[in-house]
């Protein structure tokens, strides 16, 4: 039997961080790239394709924003789990990254456990995800919007729309599920894995750019409700 060894990514430019990482994780059997600036880590993402990315926001020449927003637009890398790193405790930053894509955010100093934590978690949860879609893989079909989940693709009107990962399974979620009410809690725990109890705009902030991307008039959404107090649900018939 093969035994696939999971590889991860940490990209930072201090060298003591690197070693952190490299010397932790390799020590839960994950295999440990690593990369000190923005272009290299985008060069391994493409030849080495690993399962997660932990990737630090302040690099030289490209930052780690550019670095996600590059392995989000690309289809090949951009279900790879990223979890972003900071030395900067801002709500903004924490946003910024998860509105790009992100699944995660910790800030420096971090704390080893929890990190490893968090990576097996996101982990799992990149295993989960397209087992789900291998069973239902029938395409949603509405007037103005299709959504194909063995493309990984939302059309509307016939245009494609450039969706993030999480924009993606958030909406494929709600519509697969139409009348659905989904509290805040639930959809953090079936898109993201798990509790972001302490981002607690991340529900709020993906779901007002979903509606900017699928509404006619986001103000007053067509498909996506705001039930007061409790979460959102999918318009059963539009």
């Amino acid at each position: 039997m093969i035994i696939k060894v999971i590889t991860i990514l940490a990209v930072d430019d201090e060298v003591n961080v690197l070693q952190l990482l490299k010397h932790n994780l390799s020590k839960e059997g994950y295999q440990v790239l690593c990369a000190n600036n923005g272009r290299d880590a985008i060069r391994q993402v493409a030849e080495k394709e690993p399962d997660l990315v932990i990737l630090d926001i302040m690099l030289p020449e490209m930052d780690g924003f550019d670095v996600l927003r590059t392995l989000k637009a690309n289809r090949h890398s951009a279900r790879i789990p990223v979890i972003m790193l900071s030395a900067r405790d801002d709500e903004l930053d924490k946003v910024v990254g998860l509105e790009l894509g992100a699944e995660d955010y910790i800030t420096k100093p971090f704390s080893v456990r929890e990190l490893l934590a968090r990576v097996k978690t996101h982990l799992r949860h990149k295993q989960m995800y397209p087992a789900m879609a291998e069973i239902t893989n029938e395409e949603i079909k509405l007037e103005r919007l299709v959504i194909r989940p063995e493309q990984y693709e939302a059309l509307l009107e016939g245009v494609r729309l450039e969706l993030t990962q999480k924009e993606f399974e958030l909406l494929y979620l709600l519509a697969a599920n139409p009348g659905r009410v989904f509290s805040r809690e639930a959809l953090l725990e079936k898109v993201w894995g798990y509790d972001f109890n302490r981002v607690s705009r991340t529900v709020d902030v993906h779901i007002r750019y979903l509606r900017q991307k699928i509404e006619k008039d986001p103000a007053n959404p067509d498909y996506i409700e705001t039930v007061r107090g409790v979460g959102y649900r999918f318009r059963a018939v539009i």
